[in-house]
C-alpha cells in the first residue's frame, strides 16, 4: 500500500488547481479517498472530530451486504444447474454465479461513477463516496440475465435524475438503487418480470415441469381462483413443509428471485451488523417489520384467496421485503430524519409494501414502490413531527 500511496502523493500536484492535469482532480481524489484515509480538514463552521466519516459508513454497509451477495452468486449457479437437470459442486455453482454477477457490478460502478465524476468536475468539488453502496445494491436487486446495457442505462438514470439533479450525495429525495430498479421495471418490463428472467437456463434443456417463476409470481396466479380449486391447491402445496417455497426455504433463500434478495437469514445478519455498528436505524427496521406483519395479518382475517391467506411471517420472508427493510428503507438520506418520524416512516413503508403486493397481482412485489412513495413522504412526516413537538413545547411554556 505504501507504493500506491507514493504514486498518489507524487501525482497530486499535477491534478490540483494549478496543475497541468487539473481536469483529472475528481478522479484522482475519488481513487485516493477510496483507498486511504483522506486528510481533508474543515475551514469553516463546526469542527467535529469523529472516527466515522462517510467512507467508513459506506464500507460498513458493504460489509453487511457481502454475505447476501456471496449467497446470491451461489444461488444463481444452483438454480441454473437445477433447471437444466445437472448436479454441480458448491464451487461450480458459485463460479457460475460470480461470472454473471461481477460484470453487472463492474458496469454499474463504471456508469454511476462516470456520472458522479462528471458532475464533480462541473461543480469543482471532490467525488463523494455515496455511490459505493448504490453501485453494489443495484446489481443485487436485478434479475440474473438482464442485459448489461440496461443495467448501465438504469444506473445513469438513477444517478442523474434521482440524485445529481437534487445536488448530489446527501441531497437526493429518492433512494438511487430503487430509482434504478423502478426505471428498469417500467422501461424494460419483459426483462424485469415474468417467469423467464429469474433463472439462467442457457446451456442445456430445461427439466420438464420446472418453473422459473418466483414464489410471489405463483401466489399471484391464485388471485381470482377458488381457494379449493385443484390449480390453487397445487400452487399452495409448494408453500407447505417440504415444498419448493416452504418457510424454511424462503428464510434461507433457496428460491428464485433478484440476485441478492432471497436469503432472509443473511439479510437479517447484515441488519444486525448495521445496528451493532450504529449505521442502520433499528427503529426503521423494527417498524417496517411490524407494518408488514400488521398488513399481512389483516389480510389473513379477510382472506378471499391464498395470497391473502398466506401465513404473515411466511409472507414477509418472500420477495424483497427483508432486503428492503434492511438496506433500502434505512437509507439515511431518503428516510425520515426525526426519531418519531422513523417509526411512522418504517411502519407505513412495510404496511403499504404488503398492500401493494397483494392488491396488485399484475405486480406482486410492492416493496420498491412502497419505499419510493415513503421517500417522497418522509419530509412531510418530519415536518409534522417537528410541528407537533413545537406545539407541545409552546404549551409547556404557557403552563409554566
Amino acid at each position: 500500500m505504501k507504493f500506491a500511496q507514493n504514486i498518489i502523493d507524487k501525482t497530486r500536484p499535477l491534478v490540483e488547481k494549478d496543475g497541468k492535469r487539473n481536469l483529472l482532480y475528481p478522479l484522482h481524489n475519488a481513487l485516493e479517498t477510496m483507498a486511504f484515509v483522506p486528510d481533508h480538514t474543515t475551514h469553516s463552521g463546526a469542527h467535529v472530530r469523529d472516527a466515522i466519516d462517510l467512507k467508513r459508513t459506506m464500507v460498513t454497509v458493504i460489509f453487511a451486504m457481502v454475505p447476501a451477495l456471496l449467497f446470491g452468486m451461489w444461488n444463481i449457479g444452483r438454480l441454473h444447474f437445477t433447471a437444466i437437470g445437472e448436479e454441480a459442486a458448491l464451487m461450480d455453482s458459485f463460479l457460475f454465479g460470480a461470472l454473471k454477477m461481477l460484470p453487472m457490478i463492474t458496469v454499474t460502478y463504471a456508469a454511476g461513477l462516470g456520472v458522479e465524476i462528471f458532475f464533480s468536475w462541473k461543480r469543482n468539488h471532490p467525488v463523494n463516496e455515496g455511490f459505493l453502496v448504490s453501485g453494489l445494491l443495484i446489481p443485487m436487486i436485478m434479475p440474473v440475465d438482464i442485459p448489461l446495457w440496461m443495467v448501465a442505462v438504469s444506473t445513469i438514470f438513477a444517478v442523474l435524475i434521482g440524485k445529481e439533479v437534487f445536488g448530489g450525495t446527501g441531497m437526493n429525495l429518492l433512494n438511487p438503487a430503487l430509482t434504478a430498479r423502478a426505471f428498469a421495471f417500467f422501461a424494460y418490463p419483459t426483462w424485469m418480470s415474468g417467469d423467464q428472467v429469474w433463472i439462467n437456463t442457457k446451456g442445456g434443456e430445461v427439466v420438464d415441469g420446472y418453473s422459473g417463476a418466483t414464489a410471489l409470481g405463483d401466489l399471484a396466479t391464485t388471485v381470482g381462483q377458488s381457494m379449493d380449486s385443484p390449480a390453487t391447491e397445487s400452487v399452495m402445496a409448494q408453500f407447505g413443509t417440504g415444498g419448493h417455497y416452504s418457510f424454511m426455504n424462503a428464510f434461507l433463500g433457496l428460491i428464485p428471485g433478484s440476485i441478492g434478495e432471497t436469503s432472509a437469514a443473511l439479510i437479517l445478519l447484515g441488519g444486525l451488523y448495521l445496528v451493532f455498528k450504529g449505521v442502520g436505524s433499528w427503529k426503521i427496521m423494527l417498524s417496517f417489520f411490524v407494518g408488514g406483519l400488521a398488513m399481512a395479518g389483516i389480510f389473513n382475517l379477510f382472506a378471499v384467496n391464498e395470497f391473502m391467506g398466506l401465513n404473515p411471517l411466511h409472507q414477509l420472508m418472500l420477495g424483497g421485503f427483508m432486503f428492503g427493510m434492511v438496506f433500502m428503507a434505512t437509507d439515511p438520506v431518503s428516510a425520515a430524519q426525526t426519531e418519531t418520524g422513523k417509526y411512522i416512516y418504517g411502519f407505513l413503508a412495510g404496511f403499504f409494501g404488503i398492500m401493494i403486493r397483494v392488491f396488485n397481482p399484475a405486480y406482486p412485489e410492492g416493496i420498491m414502490l412502497a419505499i419510493l412513495f415513503m421517500n417522497v413522504m418522509a419530509p412531510l412526516i418530519d415536518y409534522y413531527v417537528v410541528e407537533a413537538n413545537v406545539k407541545r413545547r409552546a404549551k409547556r411554556v404557557v403552563h409554566a
